[in-house]
């Protein structure tokens, strides 16, 4: 191993696959068997090992990663002393943020968290549940749950803290939000004697500039277009962009090349618009990185 390699920490289980297509997208393509913990890089200088993402804030606080992409939810629950880079907003399903909330059965009589004075709850966030708590002034028992959390309540629990993109697995067990307990992103994370390291932490900062580039090209497209210059105000009146758009003559006399950034989710009503509006040629075309 390189002396001076990157030790990479990459996240086990739910986040693996959207986090190894996020990294083919920003340039670092990784490729692991199933019965593998150490991926391979097309990077030679990082060497990279899946751990669970529950554990992941420890190792790098540890010195046994330099960095890693985890969950910020666990490294606050781990009260890890490391550096957050950067905030990936992205998740197993979506690119949202996730919750931890407060849930009870439908029956129940709990409405606010002051309604859990005295009670159960079982969650796998113990810490991050009992400072909520603190900070509300509620005394309430929190047990660990080792997994299928959303069963635990009503015999186990009288409620239970549980992880949740949608809410639709908790409805399917007839279970009511009742708070958030914490919302949480992706984060890179870094040891801070990496981060100390000159050469290290100019890697790490690539990484995170690159893997958050990636993140902002999923939502966004190029469009490109040719106006007529008599046309062209109303048009660049209408077009979104990072700065302001792009704008070249053609050799045609009276007509000029427009190419802007905007988001996916308004080109199925902004290129009719632009069509109405004069424009020819319209092309959408799918970005892999956007580095403002």
């Amino acid at each position: 191993m390189n002396a001076t390699s990157l030790k990479l920490g990459l996240p086990k289980g739910s986040l693996q696959e959207s986090t190894f297509a996020l990294l083919k997208a920003a340039g670092w393509e990784f490729n692991v068997s199933s019965r593998s913990y150490y991926p391979t890089c097309n990077d030679p200088e990082i060497t990279a090992m899946l751990a669970r993402p529950q554990e992941m804030s420890r190792y790098v606080e540890r010195g046994v990663m330099d960095c890693a992409v985890t969950g910020r939810d666990w490294t606050e629950e781990n009260g890890s002393d490391v550096r957050v880079v950067a905030d990936l907003v992205y998740a197993k399903a979506s690119r949202a943020p996730v919750r931890w909330v407060l849930a009870v059965p439908e029956s129940s009589p709990v409405r606010t968290v002051k309604d859990l004075e005295g009670k159960t709850i079982s969650t796998e966030v113990v810490n991050l549940v009992r400072r909520w708590l603190d900070r509300n002034g509620v005394r309430a028992s929190v047990e660990f749950s080792h997994g299928a959390t959303e069963v635990k309540t009503p015999h186990l629990a009288d409620a239970i803290v549980d992880v949740t993109e949608t809410g639709s697995s908790l409805r399917a067990n007839q279970l009511r939000i009742v708070d958030v307990v914490a919302e949480s992103v992706t984060v890179v994370i870094a040891n801070h004697a990496a981060w100390d390291d000159g050469a290290k932490r100019a890697k790490i900062e690539a990484l995170a500039l690159m893997l958050k580039g990636a993140l902002e090209a999923k939502e966004k497209a190029l469009l490109k277009m040719n106006v007529r210059v008599d046309a062209l105000g109303p048009i660049l009146e209408r077009l979104p962009a990072l700065h302001s758009p792009t704008v070249n003559r053609l050799s045609e006399e009276g007509w000029v090349a427009v190419e802007t950034i905007v988001e996916t989710r308004v080109t199925r009503t902004l290129v009719p618009e632009l069509k109405r509006l004069g424009a020819e040629g319209l092309i959408e075309l799918a970005l892999n990185k956007v580095i403002p």
